[in-house]
């Protein structure tokens, strides 16, 4: 079997296939990597390229770049307001203003259980969210609720939203002024990808003149 035969397509809940199955670690690593490559040479550097930009104009204009995502998505979310803010910061510089949305559990839970899951983003971002701000979304599927409701929250009070997606975009895809796809149907490449790109936007801001 091929290492770069295609695989049945990951889809969030229902059961799919995460890859070849009876192969050793190492080959296992080796389709791995294979997927890997392919959505490096895939991936649109312009878009990624926009979205650095954004974050930019959102430093110089005071803005606020708010962050969001569900389960892994939420670990990214965390990780990318932490390298904008912290990381990407230089001494002497405008610094960026992120924070993630998924990281307050006691608002997250009790949005939740006072009114709806899908209301836990939009809802935080009801008290804050300003004209001009930037509101990143992350997602594999591109389809949750949650998200969607945030999104248009966002662009009814004139922010600009992007959003890092996977397989084909999803609803996200096309509710957004921005989407960076990783047109991959595997859900860790996606993952992977996400945080990197995230990596690319956190030391691209750092070593800028």
């Amino acid at each position: 079997m091929s290492p770069n035969k295609p695989i049945a397509g990951t889809k969030p809940g229902q059961t799919h296939v995460t890859g070849l199955g009876g192969r050793s670690a190492a080959e296992f690593a080796r389709w791995y990597r294979s997927l890997a490559l392919e959505q490096w040479e895939g991936l649109d550097l312009d878009a990624v390229a926009r979205l650095a930009d954004w974050i930019v104009e959102a430093e110089k204009a005071g803005r606020t770049v708010w962050i969001m995502g569900n389960g892994g998505s939420a670990a990214t979310a965390s990780h990318m307001a932490t390298d904008l803010s912290k990381t990407a910061s230089v001494p002497g510089r405008t610094q960026v203003r992120a924070i993630s949305v998924a990281d307050n559990v006691a608002f997250i839970t009790a949005i939740g259980n006072d009114l709806s899951f899908d209301d836990i983003f939009s809802r935080q971002l009801d008290n804050v969210l300003e004209k001009g701000d930037l509101v990143i979304l992350i997602s594999g599927s591109g389809n949750s609720p949650n998200l969607l409701k945030a999104a248009a929250l966002a662009k009814s009070r004139g922010a600009r939203t992007a959003a890092l997606l996977g397989f084909d975009g999803g609803k996200l895809k096309g509710a957004v002024d921005l989407a960076v796809l990783v047109a991959s149907d595997q859900y860790g490449i996606i993952e992977d990808f996400h945080l990197s790109i995230c990596h690319v936007l956190t030391f691209f801001l750092k070593q800028r003149k």
